[in-house]
């Protein structure tokens, strides 16, 4: 026979968004567990953000919603119950002071993500969550139209221990960093009960181009403008950085298109994207910059000029562009190889032929349908007793803390919608 645990609401996942629903949950008086498959909570969580953590940004609430896709309205009442500030008075009471940073976005103030993750972890065990580290689901409980429970199978031995429960939040993350834990277990769990998924495919990820340029790590190119074309049309520009990588280009100002970059390249669109190096010159005041450092006396060559108007790894790299000599006397441009030059400068394109993978992708763009989701309280609409949060749901916001701020508003809003539930079917 089974051995069988009872709770009144169990979280899978013990990721941001699972943290802060098994937390809520927890204040407002219910037993409740949070099943981790990893030997941690929050790996993920850990290493976001380079090990810094992006915890969430301080834009105003138009501004905020404005870099989430595809349907930021949903977000309305999760955001109405827990928003930026909220976070951010959770964390400190719990001893993370944090600090806003450009762009309004906020950090903590040790620039440690395991800070946060900790400081997480235990106020949800101080509002009387239980934790179980490698504690795997194998399948939910139901019956009827209601969960019952969930199988769970504990550090991989043959027997499997039912948890019986009256509500389940579903918190298992996406399918980006599965060294982490999130491998996609939650959108087999909503499947299992009928739930529909919207495409799944990276996002915030590199882009893979041609060309690709090869240097010592990766070369960062800081004040660009970056613009994507899909067959041939602007479909999206950034300022900010860029880094050129052996694959092709990463940085936040791809990130933040790589989305639109990735669909486009999906649906077998024709894509592109150009870096413009000097966006504070027009291209006639760089060409005339450029006439005026070529007259100098004495001996001036082409890479004395270059190393002027570029990053040095990037010397060579123009020289090849170029199919010109180094130590050419930069006086002998004619004009033809000047506007070259130019050209090159203003409008360094590369052609996308494909897209980093979810080992490196930050987020999971898709998921499970919002259609079949109650916005006010995260419950399925197909199964009672069911609840939904975080990367599981069809949601994903640009790079800037915006992911992270959707994980914890929906998962405590789907804590508190599940201690109500079981209240009222008590």
């Amino acid at each position: 026979m089974q051995p069988v645990q009872k709770f009144d609401v169990v979280v899978i996942g013990g990721g941001p968004a699972g943290l802060l629903a098994g937390g809520r949950a927890g204040q407002l008086g219910m037993k409740v567990a949070i099943l981790e498959k990893m030997e941690k909570p929050a790996r993920k969580l850990r290493i976001t953000g380079k090990g810094r953590c992006n915890i969430t940004n301080l834009k105003s609430y138009d501004d905020f919603v404005g870099e989430i896709v595809p349907n930021s309205h949903f977000l309305a009442k999760a955001f109405g119950n827990f928003f930026s500030s909220d976070i951010i008075n959770l964390l400190e009471s719990n001893g993370v002071p944090t600090v806003t940073e450009r762009g309004q976005r906020v950090f903590p103030a040790s620039g440690k993500a395991w800070d946060v993750a900790e400081a997480l972890v235990g106020w949800a065990k101080r509002c009387g969550a239980q934790l179980f580290n490698h504690y795997e689901v194998e399948s939910l409980l139901v019956s009827g139209s209601a969960i019952t429970g969930l199988k769970v199978r504990v550090n991989k031995l043959s027997e499997s221990i039912v948890f019986s429960c009256k509500a389940i939040v579903v918190a298992t993350g996406g399918k980006s960093y599965p060294a982490t834990g999130s491998t996609g277990d939650g959108y087999r769990f909503a499947q299992q009960v009928g739930h529909t998924l919207t495409d799944l495919r990276p996002a915030l990820t590199g882009i893979e181009t041609h060309p690709a340029f090869s240097f010592t790590g990766r070369l960062t190119l800081k004040n660009v403008q970056t613009t994507l074309w899909v067959d041939g049309a602007v479909a999206g520009e950034e300022f900010g950085e860029v880094e050129l990588a052996d694959y092709g280009l990463s940085g936040p100002a791809i990130l933040k298109l790589s989305l639109k970059s990735v669909d486009a390249f999906r649906s077998n669109r024709k894509v592109r994207i150009t870096i413009d190096l000097k966006p504070a010159l027009t291209e006639e005041k760089l060409e005339a910059r450029i006439i005026r450092d070529t007259s100098r006396s004495g001996y001036f060559s082409l890479e004395m000029l270059l190393r002027g108007l570029l990053p040095p790894p990037l010397v060579p790299v123009y020289l090849r562009l170029m199919n010109l000599k180094p130590k050419l006397q930069a006086a002998l441009l004619n004009e033809a190889e000047r506007k070259k030059l130019v050209g090159h400068l203003k409008n360094l394109s590369f052609e996308m032929t494909g897209y980093r993978g979810w080992n490196e992708a930050i987020v999971t763009a898709g998921g499970v349908s919002l259609n079949e989701v109650d916005d006010s309280t995260m419950a399925s609409k197909l199964v009672q007793g069911l609840f939904l949060a975080g990367e599981v749901l069809d949601l994903t916001g640009n790079t800037g803390g915006y992911n992270l701020q959707i994980a914890f508003s929906t998962g405590w809003l789907a804590g508190q919608s599940a201690a109500a539930f079981v209240q009222k079917n008590a």
